[in-house]
């Protein structure tokens, strides 16, 4: 028996197609793990929208472990507004747990699963855009998962909160899904490129983009008044 390569917990094709027992389980992991990222403070490490991209290339192996439909548009329909419900319920979560323990978090110490400096940096990026921020976040590794949070710690008005979080969760689900399918098509339509055979890059890619705003805002700190 090989040993497990813990790098492939990295790689978000490790997870859509995975199984279990000879089980396809991809589409039931890749909910979990939406919910997980944008419910859960310890869901910041996992990927998110590199899965989403390549879950919309991997659309109809995915929904097949749910049910057949011939029609391609309606299986990326599907798998985009199932990740959108499950994107939705993870905030409702993330919501109650920033309401229910906002000054433990405060008083919580660091660790693998917890950094407070993702809570603080939240936080502002929260009080800077308001409600907009639920949107913004949806987009960015790390705010992400703490924006519910942080919008629980600070009593956002739950009809508001609902609002841009449904908004934000269909707007995520359907522009990344939709992307990686369609994409994957016209490349392979067009160039006779099949995007699987370029997973790596393709997950490159995309964390560079998705993590270049949380990166210079990190490197764009206000200067210390004279």
């Amino acid at each position: 028996m090989s040993d497990f390569d813990w790098m492939q917990l990295l790689n978000p094709e490790f997870y859509i197609t995975m199984t279990v027992g000879g089980v396809k389980v991809g589409l039931w992991i890749v909910l979990f793990i939406v919910f997980a990222e944008t419910g859960l403070f310890a869901g910041f490490f996992l990927p998110g929208d590199s899965l989403l991209f390549l879950a919309g290339i991997y659309s109809r192996s995915l929904v097949e472990n749910f049910v057949f439909i011939q029609n391609d548009f309606t299986n990326v329909l599907l798998l985009s507004t199932l990740v959108a419900v499950a994107g939705i319920i993870g905030n409702m979560v993330g919501y109650w747990f920033g309401s229910k323990s906002g000054y433990y978090l405060y008083k919580k110490e660091d660790s693998f699963w917890f950094k407070k400096k993702y809570l603080i940096q939240s936080k502002d990026f929260f009080e800077r855009y308001g409600g907009k921020a639920i949107i913004f976040a949806r987009f960015l590794p790390i705010f992400r998962t703490f924006a519910p949070i942080v919008a629980g710690i600070v009593f956002m008005d739950k009809k508001k909160f609902m609002f841009y979080n449904i908004l934000s969760s269909f707007l995520w689900s359907f522009t990344l899904i939709f992307a990686g399918h369609y994409l994957y098509g016209l490349f392979l339509e067009k160039f006779d490129i099949d995007l699987k055979h370029h997973i790596e890059k393709i997950i490159i890619l995309i964390i560079l983009i998705s993590t270049f705003p949380v990166i210079m805002k990190l490197i764009k700190k206000p200067r210390a008044t004279e």
